[in-house]
């Protein structure tokens, strides 16, 4: 079976609802997709009540209302056989309605988000073609490549005129100034978090769409010592127009989408998907507030030990972002793990390992986080768990034993 047609028969499946109750995990691809599917329940009459969670579990879903999980389900086995999932994370999950890049050959790392299959899934209830933006919000947020099936939905999006493509800064942020003080992907070291670096650093690119030449000098002049070619070569890249977007650079509004999942307001994010432009100026100001959050904590993180790759952070928000410029951006070329103390006294952990290094970290963290009392799993090359305070020594072994 073609992702297409189990794309069909999940589709099929809604639009006999009068009412879906719709669950988002709480990032961009999450709050992107789980909005592709309100847009196309709306669009058919359909009432919905929608929900940004960080995480879900059998028994936050009722067997007794129509449910449809967005980016995660698919690594529940015990979930109801009539729940629908569109999910890109591992699968574990053995419902009819199902709709999962990894079950037909797609490599849900890469080539396919939740919101790429969640715009399969709207455009088999309806013509939902000018929701292709969202779709870009998975790519982005999730550091896709436009390849595969990403590649297909970008290329008929702006072949529709739903998005246009360019050149130029592929940072998030209302102005040059913004997007290099608070940028966090790529993380900009030297630059991000001063503010009068920012300044003095845009100022020297004023006509940037003519001659932007000189600021990107500036920028890889300061960053290049203790930054990756990753980071240096991300500043400047592939952007994207969403015609339809409230925010219509998509960075700035996958940005901004994730900034207000990850603190904790997803509401904010879902309302942007949703064309909302009653609290676009708070959702950008808690974004921003989101990244320099990620900046402070990243400034502030404790090596306990020099031969672990473990770094001790203060806001388990933040977790997954830090480890993304530890592991990214900055000079590593082995696994990172960030740790975060939790308001219920256990622990937050996120990881992110390098291509090539031979471990697949969602299955080790799923099987580490369980050995702990918690939970955890994720991709190939990234993943987080969750376990009390008393799985904290067996953690340390088992990381130990990734760096012997």
């Amino acid at each position: 079976m073609s992702i297409e047609a189990a794309a069909e028969i999940l589709a099929d499946n809604l639009s006999k609802e009068d009412f879906v109750r719709v669950y988002g995990h709480h990032d961009a691809d999450g709050i992107a997709s789980a909005s592709i599917i309100c847009h196309a329940l709306s669009r058919l009459g359909k009432k919905y009540h929608l929900t940004i969670k960080s995480g879900i579990s059998a028994g936050d879903v009722s067997d007794e209302i129509p449910t449809i999980l967005c980016d995660f389900g698919s690594s529940l086995e015990d979930l109801a056989e009539g729940v629908m999932v569109v999910d890109h994370h591992l699968p574990r999950f053995s419902g009819e309605f199902h709709v999962n890049p990894r079950l037909h050959g797609i490599d849900g790392d890469n080539e396919l988000s939740s919101s790429g299959a969640a715009f399969i899934v709207a455009n088999r209830m309806g013509d939902n073609r000018d929701l292709c933006g969202l779709a870009l919000l998975g790519i982005i947020g999730d550091g896709q490549r436009v390849t595969g099936k990403n590649e297909e939905i970008i290329t008929e999006g702006i072949g529709n005129q739903f998005i246009t493509p360019g050149r130029g800064i592929a940072l998030p942020g209302r102005d040059t100034a913004e997007k290099l003080y608070t940028a966090t992907d790529p993380y900009l070291a030297g630059i991000s978090g001063d503010k009068a670096k920012a300044l003095e650093i845009s100022k020297s690119g004023s006509d940037l769409k003519s001659d932007p030449d000189n600021m990107l000098s500036s920028v890889i002049l300061e960053i290049a010592g203790q930054s990756s070619l990753h980071a240096m070569q991300s500043v400047w890249g592939d952007i994207y127009e969403i015609e339809r977007g409230v925010i219509h650079d998509a960075h700035t509004l996958a940005a901004t989408v994730e900034g207000c999942g990850l603190s904790g307001r997803g509401g904010l994010g879902a309302a942007l998907c949703l064309r909302s432009v009653r609290y676009r100026e708070m959702a950008e100001e808690t974004a921003v507030s989101f990244r320099l959050n990620v900046i402070s904590s990243l400034k502030s993180a404790k090596k306990p030990d020099e031969n672990l790759g473990l770094f001790e952070i203060d806001n388990p928000k933040v977790s997954g972002s830090v480890a993304d410029i530890l592991s990214k951006d900055l000079l590593s070329d082995s696994p990172v793990f960030t740790v975060a103390r939790k308001d219920d006294g256990g622990y937050n952990i996120s990881a992110r390992c390098p291509p090539g290094y031979g471990l697949n970290i969602g299955e080790f963290l799923e099987k580490l986080a369980s050995g702990c009392g918690g939970t955890g799993g994720g991709h190939v090359s990234r993943g987080g768990a969750t376990f009390p305070e008393s799985g904290y020594p067996a953690f340390r072994r088992g990381i130990e034993g990734v760096f012997a």
